[in-house]
């Protein structure tokens, strides 16, 4: 069916980028990956004006290095069937960090006849929609942390990136400003890159490790758009580091001398009113949502750490939380309140690192606040209170999948189908980056 604000769209992208010939139309896979296809910008003008836009289904269930797992009878007893995509309105941008003129657009699978209930965005967008319906509101607001590298590798390891003051040494102070000045091309590129994708970016900080810098986004009453802003911010930086003569990865912790990075979301819930749900009563609404929050968090540890490094941020260095935990202006809490007014209260989940999927890890902590407004339970004593508090959560990739798979309120909460073809997709791509011997593995065991 034609959309004529689509068409409309794509023809005033025609029209103020006339060297644009190809757009990649792109959706974000399981493991957190785009997949997709480059589409000559005649083409997707006809799919706005109602031609069909299929991609296979089972692109959604790639692993890490993009191959494809046996899970149930998906990828190998399905025939790889094709699923409709549609085009998501708005995001049609130039991309600015290659070398020939190009666009790129979101697609998806919500919004079509038949969703792919295991998609990323469709299982964001399912619980939006069911806190919609209860008339519960989420503004939200993303905050990634990641490095910046020399473009080659030493003996296959990253190198701290090097301007024309760097020596063999790392001189760059953490978390000065002077960091920001001597980074600024790259670092001014990445913003205005993001800006033109229509991303509210705001404060950059140099972080603590070397060459680690941290980009905030504007709040958001639309939960989609803010995950679509993460995932628009990743692939933009990396491409825009490239073009610098670096590298940028969110890779969760490429040192393990130095701070690993995150990906932290606020969080705030109003009614149809615009009334702060979590301030209600005396701030009882809040702890029932920080309840349901630690309940489910150690049952979440497959999305907020989703491959073998990110296991490795977890329970080491600043800021980072060991068990699961909450306090008020605490960085070493999972879910730190920070200091606000009654209309801005707000939940900062701080436990995910930045490779993880941003459309699965908001639908993870929506899924805990909505638990626990509806269970009304209480929350351990925050850290403020006690600084031994705190709830065990898995620390390697096996033992999370199995305490994710059956836990009743996320299989509930983000379908069955998705948490057994999530689990199923995490355990298989564990399993096969264990099948290699590593040069460690002589120098011990030979």
């Amino acid at each position: 069916m034609m959309d004529a604000d689509l068409l409309a769209e794509v023809r005033a992208f025609r029209q103020r980028y006339p060297d644009v010939r190809y757009v990649d139309l792109i959706a974000l896979d399981i493991p957190g990956h785009f997949y997709g296809k480059r589409y000559p910008v005649e083409m997707l003008e006809k799919v706005a004006a109602g031609s069909a836009l299929k991609l296979p289904q089972n692109s959604v269930l790639l692993g890490v290095q993009g191959g494809l797992f046996k899970i149930g009878d998906y990828c190998f007893n399905d025939g790889d069937p094709d699923a409709l995509r549609r085009l998501v309105p708005g995001t049609l941008k130039p991309v600015t960090w290659e070398a020939q003129p190009l666009g790129q657009m979101l697609i998806t699978t919500d919004g079509t006849e038949k969703p792919i209930v295991f998609e990323p965005r469709q299982v964001l967008a399912q619980v939006l929609d069911r806190l919609a319906a209860k008339g519960i509101h989420p503004v939200v607001a993303f905050e990634l942390e990641f490095y910046l590298f020399d473009k080659k590798l030493r003996d296959g390891l990253p190198q701290f990136p090097r301007d024309d003051l760097s020596d063999d040494a790392d001189d760059q102070p953490n978390m000065h400003i002077e960091r920001l000045s001597r980074f600024s091309p790259v670092l001014d590129d990445m913003v205005a890159a993001s800006q033109a994708q229509g991303i509210d970016t705001t404060v950059i900080t140099a972080e603590l490790g070397a060459g680690q810098y941290e980009i905030n986004f504007g709040h958001l009453d639309d939960g989609l758009r803010a995950a679509d802003w993460a995932a628009l911010f990743c692939r933009s930086t990396r491409g825009v580091a490239l073009k610098h003569g670096y590298r940028a990865s969110f890779m969760a912790k490429p040192y393990l001398q130095h701070p690993g990075s995150g990906m932290h979301v606020h969080v705030s819930l109003y009614d149809a009113a615009g009334n702060n749900i979590l301030a209600a009563n005396q701030q009882r609404s809040l702890r029932h949502a920080v309840a349901g929050c630690l309940e489910l968090l150690p049952h979440c540890m497959p999305i907020f750490a989703p491959n073998q490094n990110a296991y490795r941020r977890l329970g080491g260095t600043t800021n980072i939380a060991t068990r699961a935990s909450w306090g008020f202006e605490d960085r070493d809490a999972c879910l730190r309140i920070p200091e606000s007014d009654a209309k801005n209260l707000r939940i900062e989940h701080r436990l995910a690192g930045a490779d993880a999927n941003p459309y699965l890890v908001l639908a993870a902590i929506l899924v805990g606040l909505e638990h626990g407004l509806e269970s009304g339970s209480e929350p351990i004593a925050p850290l403020n209170e006690n600084r031994s508090s705190g709830v065990d959560f898995p620390l390697e990739m096996l033992e999370a999948v199995r305490a994710m798979q059956h836990q009743p309120q996320l299989r509930e909460g983000l379908g069955v189908e998705f948490v057994d073809v999530y689990c199923e997709n995490k355990r298989q791509d564990h399993l096969a980056f264990m099948q290699e011997i590593t040069a460690r593995e002589y120098r011990w065991y030979l």
